[in-house]
């Protein structure tokens, strides 16, 4: 069985402790059984392994959030880049097109597609191998929708034909508003949980009738012109060959898409460093800066704090700051990479100074910048350096330079604290040449 993870989002609705990098599902909000703290794509991963052992999973993300996704899962993990956001269907689209041409998976493989953001316990994910058999004995296309448990507009509807527990599929809607949903909950449409199984080759004919491509790598370099449109929204206005089927389950949805959503569905109302006094009434802090917030006799508020920005916000008012967060200017300023983290301290006209960790047993990519100049001062652990071929062992209190045009990286023989200090009229994440190491 083939797993695709749909690992997207733009960071803008749980701003600020998201980005353009860091989208909700790598927030780490929760802690696993050992105590650790665990992101949603860290959960629905081990979840899903530890059901199916032997599934193999690829990771559908944007092309920016690559470098998190291996930070948090592993350098081993498949990850099917996406080149644009283009919504659900060109995303499934190319993974599956990724797992025929560069993964050479058998057109007969049936893949289950699953979304990172959800909140679920672990029994849930025993769907994925009932959609599994449904499309082996059915031989169509299988979706998961779950019982309606209170009226919730932000989850779009699925209307099955009859209330079996597999039964035909009549139609989607999209997310709407109150009056609507609950209309529709009480004529016994489901929530869509953003599940769907199919066998690999009839989905990769049915795309290729709508899209037009003749392979992986076509359908990679024209992927910035396709339409966004979701995987729902097509199998609701195109002919399919196949039947839709739509397995009911009776779980409550969670996929924690709203500040309030995760304030209730966390289990603690401080994540980070916070304090809350006894006057305060539902009042939940999430912080990761490292500097203290304190909330006294506040009520039903989220405060949330990271190095992008400080937000504080009514409970029902904090559903969706998209709009809000569309006029906040400013670059990104922390994300995890494939080896480590970084976050930006000051960031000046000409100057930028940023903490960056790097893991053990990992390295930067070689590269070199032709606007700016840099420097790296390390704080704590030992490594080694390369600056122009040049190899040198590095340990706290050492201070490498790098001028502009010159070709570096570091490798962490154990974790690396370092400051790095750039200088230049240009600074942009932009300006950066990667170099294959000799």
């Amino acid at each position: 069985m083939q797993i695709i993870l749909l690992s997207g989002g733009s960071g803008k609705k749980l701003w600020p402790l998201t980005n353009d990098i860091q989208a909700k599902q790598f927030i780490p909000l929760f802690k696993d059984s050992s105590g650790f703290s665990e992101t949603m794509i860290q959960r629905i991963y081990r979840q899903i392994t530890t059901l199916y052992p032997k599934a193999d999973i690829t990771v559908a993300t944007f092309r920016s959030q690559t470098s998190v996704v291996r930070n948090q899962l592993g350098e081993e993990v498949h990850i099917s880049v996406e080149p644009a956001r283009k919504s659900t269907f060109p995303a499934t689209v190319l993974a599956s097109q990724y797992l025929k041409n560069i993964r050479k998976i058998d057109e007969n493989e049936t893949v289950v597609v699953c979304p990172v953001d959800l909140y679920m316990e672990d029994v849930f994910f025993q769907h994925v191998s009932e959609l599994s058999g449904i499309v082996e004995d059915r031989d169509g296309i299988a979706i998961l929708g779950t019982e309606a448990h209170g009226v919730r507009p932000e989850y779009g509807c699925i209307i099955p034909e009859d209330s079996s527990l597999v039964s035909r599929l009549r139609s989607f809607t999209v997310s709407a508003g109150r009056e609507s949903t609950e209309k529709l909950v009480s004529g016994g449409a489901l929530y869509n949980a953003g599940f769907f199984a199919f066998k690999l080759g009839k989905f990769l004919g049915f795309a290729n009738r709508i899209l037009d491509y003749r392979d992986y790598d076509e359908l990679f370099s024209t992927y910035d012109s396709l339409p966004a449109c979701s995987l729902e929204q097509i199998l609701t206005e195109q002919k399919l060959d196949s039947p839709v089927y739509v397995l009911r389950g009776n779980e409550e949805l969670n996929d924690l898409g709203t500040w309030e959503a995760i304030s209730s569905g966390t289990g603690s109302n401080i994540i980070g460093d916070g304090y809350v006094s006894d006057s305060c009434e539902s009042v939940n802090v999430i912080n990761n800066t490292g500097i203290p917030v304190l909330a006294v006799g506040l009520k039903n508020l989220v405060i949330s704090a990271s190095q992008q920005g400080i937000l504080v916000a009514s409970k029902g008012e904090s559903t969706d700051i998209s709009p809000y967060v569309e006029h906040i200017r400013g670059g990104i300023m922390f994300a995890q990479k494939s080896w480590g983290s970084f976050h930006v301290l000051d960031a000046g006209e000409d100057s930028m100074t940023i903490k960056l960790r790097v893991l053990a047993g990992h390295h930067m990519s070689y590269h070199s910048h032709e606007h700016r100049d840099e420097s790296w001062t390390i704080l704590s652990g030992t490594g080694r350096t390369i600056v122009d071929g040049m190899e040198q062992l590095v340990g706290p209190g050492d201070v490498i330079t790098m001028e502009a045009g010159c070709r570096h990286t570091i490798f962490a023989d154990s974790d690396l604290a370092i400051i790095e200090i750039q200088r230049g009229q240009d600074i942009s994440v932009s300006d950066k040449k990667k170099f294959a190491l000799e």
